[in-house]
């Protein structure tokens, strides 16, 4: 999206309205083509002041009330055969499974699926072959079409038109403010990672002069458990006095 809307701004605006009719047109005559693309691309250009969002809206409008009508005259003169011939051309998008779909929409709303199917991509492109190939009335269908056509194209342009100026004046009001947050949250997570480096680096200093520490003298030093008893001997040797046994046996032992 972001690619067709450059290429947009590279036209001038006269041509940009003449692409929004001619795409959504074609598109509402039953053939597969990004007009809810366009419509968008369009809209958000707008909001940068590139074209207007009134007639971007209008020629959207048009496109999609002559588009449909054509497609239904077309719907109701070539019938069923009409569109399987298009599900054989377009199997992905026209096939018998979203035909199908399509009337039953149509079988349970009547002529309101022509108008919420504006808002569907699968309704969008067969709601006037279909509605033809059916024979709805037409005039019936016309109303549905253009009330559709309308809140759609003027709804959509003006819904994006709107977040895109709203999103533009808030990225310009908060550029300063959001500029000294970056620099104090740099500067934060910096000082927070500093100090939690020095405390591990004092911990470990900490631990190793405790296991460097050797008793002086080279003696042990034993403490009674369990009613036996140690005693440094000379040398630097341990005998251990088991009880009720002589010292002096013990020694020679």
């Amino acid at each position: 999206m972001i690619d067709v809307q450059h290429w947009l701004s590279a036209l001038p605006p006269g041509v940009v309205y003449l692409l929004v009719a001619g795409v959504i047109g074609v598109e509402s005559m039953g053939v597969p083509l990004p007009g809810e693309i366009v419509l968008v691309s369009s809209a958000l250009l707008a909001a940068t002041g590139v074209v207007e969002p009134e007639w971007v809206a209008s020629a959207a409008a048009f496109g999609a009330i002559v588009g449909d009508s054509v497609g239904y005259a077309v719907g109701r003169r070539g019938g069923r055969p009409l569109l399987a011939r298009l599900g054989r051309r377009f199997p992905k998008h026209l096939g018998p499974a979203q035909l199908a779909r399509a009337e039953q929409s149509f079988a349970r709303h009547g002529v309101w699926a022509v108008f919420f199917g504006r808002f569907v991509a699968l309704l969008r492109i067969l709601a006037g072959p279909l509605a033809g190939a059916l024979h709805v009335p037409y005039r019936r269908f016309l109303v549905a079409n253009a009330a559709g056509g309308l809140v759609w194209a003027f709804g959509t342009t003006y819904l994006l038109y709107s977040v895109g100026r709203a999103a533009e004046h808030w990225l310009k009001d908060i550029s300063w403010a959001g500029l000294v947050l970056a620099v104090l949250a740099g500067l934060g997570s910096t000082w927070w990672l500093r100090r939690r480096a020095h405390r591990v680096a004092s911990a470990d200093g900490a631990a190793d002069m405790e296991a460097a520490e050797v008793p002086s003298g080279g003696q042990s030093v034993g403490a009674a458990s369990g009613g036996h008893s140690v005693a440094a001997a000379s040398g630097g040797q341990a005998a251990v006095v088991a009880p009720d046994v002589e010292p002096t046996r013990a020694a020679e032992h």
